[in-house]
């Protein structure tokens, strides 16, 4: 299924970004590709600051956590289009109804998987493309 994470429509150095988990001026957590496989991103909290930074520490994800998540964000995407047209409430978010369990199932299935591992965390990156509040592709940074 490696073929089903590939980016070739995208310009070269840009991935894409799959999920968008958690936003706050921008993504925080979810799942990109990085040279072409799948990794979970969080968005570095620069303490000095007080703020987020740029940058994003990258761990791998297996395939079987891939496909758990994507069916995940499958459910978010149903319930914002239900909710965008006046479809579903805000209480019931971030599932339908009917995907509500499915979507506690695989909360639990994917407890742990779905974030960054330091001692695997080995990339750092930036999403420099946004619109419309939208991710379009995440950009590696420089090795």
């Amino acid at each position: 299924m490696a073929s089903a994470h590939k980016s070739d429509d995208l310009a070269p150095g840009n991935e894409t970004v799959f999920t968008v988990n958690d936003y706050y001026d921008g993504p925080l957590k979810g799942i990109a590709n990085f040279q072409g496989k799948p990794h979970f991103y969080e968005r570095i909290f620069d303490s000095a600051s007080d703020d987020y930074s740029d940058m994003y520490r990258l761990t791998p994800i297996d395939e079987p956590t891939f496909r758990l998540a994507m069916e995940d964000w499958e459910i978010w995407c149903r319930w914002e289009v239900a909710f965008h047209t006046g479809k579903a409430k805000s209480e019931s978010h971030p599932a339908l109804p009917q995907d509500a369990v499915r979507h506690e199932e695989l909360n639990i299935s994917s407890t742990g998987r779905c974030r960054v591992v330091p001692r695997q965390s080995f990339k750092q990156g930036s999403f420099p493309f946004w619109e419309n509040q939208r991710c379009l592709v995440a950009r590696e940074s420089s090795k």
